[in-house]
């Protein structure tokens, strides 16, 4: 799998790319990661081990903790300069994880999709009364909770339900294009030349977060 992952990764990326709210850079044979919207800024602090990124997207700016990786919280101002270019996919992994391998099964034409309400039907003990949640509460919970700018950057591919029903009609249609980038909402004007490519953080089945955010609506908790 590491190293399926590792030829799909050399194929796709250019010179310079984004994933997720990281910006990648080859630069003298290595590769530079920062947070995408430092790419102009200066002084930043320097590591140089793959597994750095594990502390550096455990929290965000104001010392919180980030249950969810793939939330457009991404502390900022560090850099981290790697060699090679399997240190980049471990890096890429503890920044966010298992998503090199969804892309991997994606571009193989092998991910398979759970629909929302297929996962809350399976659900046990005290998240069973998730499965009562209506349309109309799924389309706020999920509207709200799975947004890019300030929910998750996560590009939705599974469905509401069996009929393929979109997931919130709350969310524009971009939320669900893999072609599209979700980060472009997030990135402050001034930045230097775009990035020319990106790989998509891709959410194949609705998370555990998202199953909890819908108990919560069933039960009327805030």
């Amino acid at each position: 799998m590491a190293d399926s992952i590792q030829r799909v990764l050399e194929a796709t990326l250019t010179d310079r790319f984004y994933f997720g709210q990281i910006l990648v850079r080859k630069i003298n044979g290595g590769f530079v990661l920062s947070h995408c919207g430092d790419e102009t800024r200066k002084k930043l602090k320097t590591f140089q081990s793959a597994e750095d990124a594990i502390e550096l997207s455990k929290f965000d700016d104001s010392g919180n903790y980030r249950p969810l990786k793939t939330a457009p919280n991404l502390a900022r101002g560090w850099r981290l300069e790697l060699a090679r270019p399997e240190e980049l996919q471990r890096a890429l992994d503890y920044f966010y994880p298992g998503r090199l391998a969804v892309f991997l099964a994606w571009k193989t034409g092998q991910l398979h999709t759970t629909p929302l309400r297929e996962t809350l039907d399976r659900q046990s003990g005290m998240y069973r009364v998730a499965a009562k949640i209506s349309d109309d509460q799924i389309d706020n919970v999920v509207g709200d909770f799975c947004r890019s700018d300030g929910g998750c950057l996560r590009t939705i591919l599974w469905r509401r339900d069996q009929l393929g029903t979109i997931p919130s009609a709350e969310l524009p249609l971009e939320k669900f294009d893999p072609a599209c980038d979700q980060i472009r909402a997030l990135l402050q004007p001034g930045s230097a030349t775009p990035a020319t490519a990106t790989i998509p953080l891709l959410c194949q089945e609705p998370c555990n977060l998202l199953v909890a955010e819908c108990r919560k609506m069933v039960k009327g908790k805030d």
